[in-house]
């Protein structure tokens, strides 16, 4: 019997990391350390450490007894996936506790090792590392809320401004204001009143971090009836999102549409979530608000990595990783790479740098629903990429891959996608979409999905013609079904077909 899946990439042990917050205490384990880090389990227990922190100045029994229960848990866990490496931290709660290091020092004597009480400016700046390594381009204000503490910095790709951390967490605004949501709301207020930090969102995006604030927008795609359940890069507009935690504010949470999205532990503390962050969009005045499903553990990970890793590209990285683990060959999706570069630069049609990574990404993507029936493979390929844990790519880059894939099974005929997933991408990408996926319905036709061939048979525009080159000793590849394909392509970009056999 096979023991080792094959599903799992060779990408050295696995590690972990342990995240005992003020709110929950979390286990995530990854396949490895890589720049797109994948999760193999994440399993949270809701301890509510910083409940009473503030009023107190102690952590209160019941939290360090679920605590203490989770981590005996994660330590079996860690062990039944034979994972050595594990990093454990400690963030607002233990840190700001007469009794946290009694706190600390019991959960140390339980796992079996060190954990690392980070100050706040550090987690500031892990979740900031967090976020530039997970969102392309990153530029605005990371704004991470936990239990016990909001952590701002300022940010611009892998360049991160001075951090700060404020006792305004979920936890600690109930606390503090004994219940009651404008008293909160002052609080707040008080606390972000002229923060230098703050400038840098006007105009560009805050990132939002921490699950309260992913709690938010779960509801809010709930209510949207969004057609997509990926958090990471989700966008709401500022407008929607002041109208939307305003709603949250007035009424009672177990009201709302929806509500049953978010967990009912975290359901009396959303309203503080949309406190902080209806008076960010109120001082700051961004463009949008993103979601980040990374931060600090995350943020940890990427520390350990050398430059040279860091600096890849975190789509292309997942792209070639789930090109290893699912395609036929992944030498061939690596080589439609390369021809399709060489079939754009003849064409002379517009692509940006992003266009071109997309691209790039389809390309790589293009083969791993083939294991499906063949009546299935484009839609098992599409809700694959559109719901995939990819990094590096927002809400409408995704669409654009999966539709891409989607058509090279399926044809270029809208009918059978989902209208609403279309609507997340532009009328541009959509028309790139449809030239991508005829260029890979000739490729795959024409090559079996095998390597070597496509090097050999050049894809290229010649003035009014489109032209598909064929070598002497391939000619009968050139049969009626690969024209039919070919002539299909040309319709798309306004060219008339054209085969012609290469001679020396």
């Amino acid at each position: 019997m096979q023991i080792n899946a094959q599903g799992r990439l060779r990408v050295g042990d696995p590690v972990a990391i342990i995240d005992i917050g003020s709110n929950s205490v979390r286990l995530v384990a990854y396949e490895g350390l890589t720049r797109s880090p994948t999760p193999i389990f994440n399993e949270k227990a809701l301890c509510g450490l910083g409940r009473g922190v503030i009023s107190t100045g102690v952590l209160q029994r019941d939290g360090m007894d679920k605590a203490y229960e989770a981590l005996r848990r994660f330590r079996v866990l860690c062990d039944v996936m034979q994972i050595k490496n594990v990093q454990m931290i400690a963030t607002a709660a233990p840190r700001d506790a007469s009794n946290g290091a009694e706190f600390l020092a019991e959960c140390e004597r339980i796992f079996g090792q060190k954990v690392e009480l980070i100050s706040g400016n550090r987690e500031a700046e892990l979740s900031a590392l967090g976020v530039a390594c997970g969102i392309h381009k990153a530029e605005g204000l990371v704004a991470d809320l936990g239990g016990g503490s909001l952590e701002l910095i300022g940010i611009k790709g892998h360049e991160f401004g001075p951090g700060v951390t404020l006792p305004i967490g979920v936890l600690s605004l109930q606390d503090r204001s004994g219940g009651n949501l404008k008293k909160a709301q002052k609080i707040i207020r008080k606390e972000l009143d002229h923060l230098p930090q703050l400038k840098a969102a006007k105009g560009k995006a805050i990132y939002a971090v921490g699950g309260t604030w992913r709690s938010l927008a779960r509801l809010h795609m709930k209510q949207r009836g969004y057609p997509l359940h990926v958090m990471h890069n989700y966008v709401i507009p500022v407008r929607d999102a002041a109208d939307f935690t305003a709603l949250i504010e007035r009424v009672s949470t177990d009201t709302i549409d929806s509500i049953d999205a978010v967990s009912a532990a975290r359901r009396p503390l959303v309203g503080y979530g949309a406190l902080v962050l209806e008076e960010l969009i109120r001082i700051c005045k961004p463009a949008e608000i993103v979601i980040s499903a990374q931060g600090v553990r995350e943020g940890l990970l990427f520390e350990r990595l050398d430059k040279e890793v860091l600096d890849k590209d975190p789509l292309i990285a997942a792209a070639r990783d789930l090109n290893v683990l699912r395609s036929r060959s992944p030498l061939h999706c690596e080589e439609i790479v390369a021809w399709t570069d060489r079939f754009m630069a003849t064409t002379h049609i517009d692509e940006t740098s992003e266009e071109r990574r997309l691209r790039h990404a389809a390309c790589l993507l293009a083969d791993i629903g083939w294991r499906a029936h063949p009546d299935y493979r484009g839609e098992q390929s599409l809700n694959i990429i559109a719901n995939a844990s990819f990094i590096g790519v927002d809400h409408p880059g995704r669409v654009f891959i999966a539709l891409a894939v989607a058509y090279r099974h399926m044809g270029i005929s809208d009918d059978d996608v989902s209208p609403r997933l279309r609507e997340l991408a532009t009328s541009r990408m959509l028309d790139r979409a449809r030239i991508l996926g005829a260029v890979l319905r000739v490729a795959y036709l024409l090559t079996a999905a095998m390597p070597g061939v496509l090097p050999r048979t050049p894809l290229e525009c010649m003035r009014d013609r489109l032209v598909l080159g064929i070598p002497p000793d391939l000619e009968s590849l050139a049969g009626d079904r690969v024209f039919n394909r070919l002539r299909s392509l040309a319709r798309v970009i306004g060219r008339t077909p054209a085969i012609t056999i290469l001679r020396d």
